[in-house]
């Protein structure tokens, strides 16, 4: 399989995670993406396997060196997503999925579009947005998982829509109106752009 980054993004509640996982048990030339973050590490997390904990200053420099495809300040700490692993798990002849918002998409498409015509993250940049049938589809599976409170399933639905209308940015679109159709059509997707189909 040639390797790919696929930067996937979707609503809270579209059945992305699922998806996700199902792609990453099929194929173990697939891993995720480490993010890295200012925030402490919480728990059992383990640097350099749930995030790569850096220094506000470590951070700021790989910031100003232009070595994250996308960053953003979440809740008070920084997030990003390094090139460099990427690059490594490239050319060990491994693809990359990122897991992120529309937002994170956005900047990562920017960074991919200063890249040179051959470069190979270019080459294998693959992004995908996974949306459910309907808003109101949407509504009825935040309502059945029984998670949250109305005011937060409205709040989420709200992003949702915001998320939908920029649905249109990304080069693939997959509703996943039933799992294993959503997942087929995921798989295509993923196997064309890999030279298996």
């Amino acid at each position: 399989m040639k390797p790919l980054l696929i930067v996937m993004s979707a609503p809270s509640g579209t059945g992305k995670t699922t998806l996700c996982d199902l792609l990453l048990q099929e194929f173990p030339e697939i891993t995720y993406s480490i993010s890295c973050t200012t925030r402490a590490p919480r728990g059992e997390e383990e640097d350099g396997v749930d995030y790569f904990f850096l220094t506000q200053e470590e951070f700021n420099r790989r910031v100003k060196e232009g070595l994250l495809l996308e960053h953003a300040v979440v809740h008070g700490n920084c997030y990003g997503t390094p090139a460099d692993p990427i690059r490594e798990a490239f050319a060990e002849g491994q693809s990359i999925l990122l897991d992120i918002d529309v937002v994170g998409a956005d900047l990562v498409r920017q960074y991919i579009a200063t890249l040179p015509a051959g470069d190979p993250l270019r080459e294998g940049f693959t992004d995908i947005f996974i949306e459910p049938p309907s808003i109101e589809e949407l509504r009825n599976r935040l309502v059945g998982r029984a998670e949250d409170s109305m005011a937060t399933i409205e709040l989420r639905l709200k992003n949702a829509q915001g998320e939908m209308d920029r649905a249109n940015e990304f080069t693939y679109r997959v509703v996943n109106d039933e799992l294993d159709l959503a997942y087929r059509r995921l798989r295509d997707i993923v196997m064309v752009r890999g030279g298996l189909l």
